[in-house]
C-alpha cells in the first residue's frame, strides 16, 4: 500500500521510511494538530427543513468581507430555539414582503459569536431575505437595540440569501458578545412575497414589525406594531466558553409555556436553564449545558396536524429536525403524550403512546444521547376530562415510572397533583384551565428536575 489521496501513508511506504525519533514524532503530532485546528470551519447550510446539512449558495450580488468573523474558540451550542409550528394565517399571498420582522428571543447561554437559522418550511415559493441583523435588546419592553452591538448578518458572505420553499438556512457566524439570560433582537427584511410565513404562534414574547427596511435601525422607533409570533427564525447559536453542549426539550403546550407570563421567561425550560447555570456557577457537579425549548402547543407523539407539510407535526415526524438537528445536543428531555389522550376522538391506546415514546428514545440512543422523560400531569376538571382518558394517563405513567421507557424520569405528575384529588392539579399550580400550570407550577416542574440526570450518555445495549 502506498500513500493515498487523503495523504495516509500505507505499509509499503512505511517500509521505505526510516523510523522517526521521539523528537520528530512530537513535532509531527504538533503539526497535525495545528492543521486540524486550522481546517475547522463554521457550518453554513441550506437544506430541506429536515435537519440535513447542505452547503448554502448566496443570491447574486457582492460578497462583502465579514469583518466580524469569529475567532475559533469555545463550543457552539444552542442559545435559543423554537420549532416551526405551521403556516401563519393571512400570509398566503404577500408573506411579510416590504416589512422588517424584529424577533425578540431570550438566551440560555452566553457566547462571543452568534449565528442564526431561518426556516421556510411552510413557504410555497422561495423566501428572499436581503438584509438581516442581530443586536442585544436595549430594554425588555421595546424594539430598541444597544447601538454598538448591531451586526449585519451574512450567508456565505452575502447579505442576501434565498431560502427554498420547504428549506432552511444557517447564517455565517458574526462576532458579538451575547450574555447568558439576555434578550437578543434578530431582524429580517424581505422585499418580495414568499407565500405562507413559517411561524411559531405561542412565543410568550413580544416581537415587532416595521414598514420598510429598518433592519439596522437601533432606535426601534419605526417598529410600531407588536406581535406575539416568532417568524422565520428557528435557532440562535452561540460560540460559548460557559457551555459544553445543548439540552433539547421536546414537548407540547406545557413546554411551550402557553399560560406563563408573557415576556417574563417563566416557561419551565427557562427555569431549568437558570437552575443549571446557577449550579455550575456554584461549583456543583452538573453538566454545563444550555437548554433549548422545542415545545409546540397541541403537539402529539403520534399524530400530525393537517396540511402538507403538516401544521403541528408529531413528535415522531419532527424529532430529527427539532431535537437531533439542533446544535451540539448532548441530552434530550421528552414531555409528550397528554394531547394524544385529549385530542383522540375515540379511545387512545396507551400501548401505542408508549411505543411512540420508545421510538423517540431509540432514535436518541442511536446518536448516543441520554433521554429523560416526564410523567403526564393530571387534567381533572379540564373540559376534555373523562374517567376513560384518566385511565389511559395512568397506564402510560405506570410504564414510565417502571423504567421501561426512558433512561431517567422526572415525575411532574407527582410534583404538581393535588394530594387530596390526584386527578387534578393543585390549585396553586393551576393556571385556571385545569391543564396548564401557573408560573408557580412551571417553576415547580423545573425545581423537581434532577440536574444530575442530564449527565452521561445513552446506556450500552446488552
Amino acid at each position: 500500500m502506498t500513500q493515498g489521496r487523503d495523504g495516509v501513508v500505507g505499509p509499503a511506504a512505511e517500509q521505505r521510511m526510516p523510523a522517526a525519533s521521539p523528537k520528530h514524532r512530537a513535532l509531527l503530532a504538533a503539526v497535525v494538530a495545528a492543521i486540524v485546528a486550522a481546517s475547522a470551519v463554521i457550518y453554513v447550510g441550506a437544506a430541506a427543513d429536515d435537519g440535513t446539512d447542505k452547503r448554502a449558495a448566496p443570491a447574486g450580488g457582492p460578497r462583502p468581507h465579514n469583518s466580524a468573523a469569529p475567532a475559533s474558540t469555545g463550543t457552539w451550542v444552542g442559545a435559543w430555539s423554537a420549532s416551526p409550528a405551521g403556516a401563519e394565517p393571512g400570509t398566503e399571498t404577500t408573506g411579510m414582503a416590504g416589512r422588517s420582522v424584529r424577533n425578540v428571543v431570550h438566551t440560555s447561554a452566553g457566547g462571543t459569536s452568534a449565528r442564526i437559522t431561518l426556516s421556510n418550511l411552510y413557504g410555497q415559493t422561495p423566501l428572499t431575505v436581503t438584509h438581516a441583523s442581530i443586536a442585544l435588546a436595549a430594554t425588555t419592553d421595546s424594539a430598541a437595540a444597544v447601538p454598538d452591538t448591531m451586526r449585519r448578518l451574512t450567508f456565505n458572505g452575502s447579505p442576501t440569501v434565498v431560502v427554498p420553499a420547504g428549506g432552511q438556512t444557517t447564517s455565517d457566524a458574526v462576532r458579538v458578545t451575547v450574555p447568558h439570560d439576555s434578550d437578543v433582537l434578530v431582524t429580517l427584511y424581505s422585499p418580495t412575497a414568499s407565500g405562507p410565513v413559517t411561524y411559531h404562534p405561542h412565543a410568550r414574547e413580544t416581537s415587532y414589525l416595521a414598514q420598510g427596511d429598518l433592519t439596522e435601525d437601533a432606535t426601534g422607533t419605526g417598529y410600531t406594531e407588536e406581535t406575539s409570533y416568532w417568524r422565520y427564525l428557528t435557532a440562535l447559536d452561540v460560540l460559548s466558553n460557559e457551555s459544553d453542549g445543548t439540552v433539547a426539550v421536546l414537548g407540547d403546550s406545557l413546554t411551550d409555556g402557553i399560560t406563563s407570563t408573557a415576556g417574563a421567561n417563566r416557561r419551565w425550560p427557562d427555569v431549568l436553564s437558570d437552575r443549571l447555570h446557577a449550579a455550575v456557577a456554584a461549583g456543583r457537579d452538573v453538566p454545563r449545558y444550555s437548554v433549548v425549548n422545542q415545545g409546540i402547543s397541541g403537539n402529539r407523539v403520534l399524530t400530525d396536524g393537517l396540511g402538507r407539510p403538516a401544521d403541528n407535526p408529531s413528535g415522531l415526524t419532527r424529532f430529527g429536525r427539532d431535537v437531533l438537528g439542533r446544535t451540539n445536543v448532548r441530552a434530550v428531555v421528552i414531555d409528550l403524550g397528554v394531547n394524544d389522550i385529549l385530542r383522540n376522538p375515540g379511545q387512545a391506546d396507551p400501548d401505542a403512546i408508549v411505543d411512540g415514546l420508545r421510538t423517540l428514545v431509540g432514535q436518541a440512543h442511536a446518536r448516543g444521547l441520554k433521554v429523560v422523560g416526564a410523567t403526564l400531569m393530571p387534567f381533572g376538571g379540564h373540559r376534555g376530562y373523562t374517567d376513560a382518558r384518566e385511565a389511559v394517563r395512568q397506564a402510560v405513567n405506570a410504564e414510565i415510572r417502571a423504567g421501561r421507557v426512558f433512561d431517567a424520569v422526572v415525575d411532574f405528575d407527582r410534583a404538581l397533583r393535588d394530594p387530596y384529588d390526584p386527578r387534578r392539579l393543585r390549585d396553586v399550580y393551576d393556571s385556571g384551565d385545569h391543564l396548564h400550570p401557573s408560573d408557580q407550577g412551571y417553576a415547580r416542574m423545573a425545581e423537581v428536575f434532577e440536574l444530575g440526570d442530564l449527565k452521561g450518555s445513552a446506556p450500552a445495549r446488552l
